[in-house]
């Protein structure tokens, strides 16, 4: 259910980036495919759209996604994506077999570029403004 939950708030932080970060919509220039993110058992799947310099989401899989990640289930799904080095985590779930890419690895690459511009900005610490002089 956390998995399904997160591939659902992806798309929503991915559509609203796509329509208010300029340094993510750059990331989308040229881009127009279909990547799908899913389980290997295929109870969860969801695919998200790029076209026009904008992103949405769809619940199920889509025919011929450019890529898609399967990870072996929901649980070591969300525990991937929520990693505190996501990287490292793929990494080792693709050498493992847990994580199947199907399709073009460098568009993973490029999903993985964009899930850096969808980080909530750490706030500052109290008291550790600067003061005006």
């Amino acid at each position: 259910m956390k998995f399904r939950l997160l591939l659902w708030m992806l798309g929503r932080l991915m559509a609203k980036a796509s329509r208010e970060n300029p340094a993510f919509q750059k990331q989308l220039e040229g881009k127009d495919l279909v990547f799908q993110l899913h389980t290997l058992d295929g109870k969860v799947a969801r695919h998200y759209i790029v076209k026009d310099l904008k992103v949405s989401a769809r619940r199920g899989t889509h025919p011929q996604p450019a890529f898609a990640l399967g990870f072996k289930d929901g649980a070591y799904g969300f525990a991937t994506m929520t990693s505190k080095n996501p990287q490292l985590a793929f990494m080792q779930g693709i050498q493992n077999k847990d994580i199947q890419i199907q399709g073009n690895p460098g568009l993973v690459i490029w999903f993985q570029g964009l899930v850096k511009y969808l980080k909530p900005k750490k706030k500052a610490a109290p008291g550790s403004e600067k003061k005006a002089a």
